[in-house]
């Protein structure tokens, strides 16, 4: 039997950022599908992802998509991959695949190194419903 999250799109983000708690807050209240889950890069199952893959486990300013058992996507890709999924004005965003990814992902390397300087550090509480929507909370 499949666990829930394995059917969703999960979203790997830095627990302990001002900026992506925000993102991973605008997300849920856009995810009008119910197609997106969510884990802290920092949580057991963040880590175990990261280090299945190969990937850095002390670093946490990437932003990962993952489709469990088809793909993972990283940065920019994964930006604009969440904004086609949440469809509607935010495709749009599939604009920016125009760009060539070293282009995009300069952009995103930008705003991830300022990040912390961009936001508080606000903890963010999901309700009841978007607590659903996270592994290991």
């Amino acid at each position: 039997m499949q666990e829930i999250w394995e059917q969703k799109h999960i979203v790997f983000f830095d627990g302990e950022c001002g900026v992506c708690n925000f993102w991973v807050r605008w997300i849920l209240e856009r995810d009008k599908k119910d197609q997106f889950m969510f884990a802290s890069l920092q949580s057991d199952f963040g880590q175990k992802f990261l280090t299945e893959r190969g990937l850095e486990t002390k670093q946490f300013n990437t932003l990962y998509l993952w489709k469990p058992h088809r793909y993972y996507l990283v940065k920019s890709k994964a930006v604009l991959k969440i904004a086609n999924l949440l469809g509607g004005i935010y495709s749009v965003a599939a604009v920016g695949s125009l760009f060539p990814k070293f282009m995009s992902d300069r952009i995103y390397d930008i705003i991830s190194k300022n990040r912390m300087k961009l936001s508080s550090q606000k903890c963010f509480l999901p309700d009841k419903h978007q607590k659903k929507k996270f592994i290991e909370v």
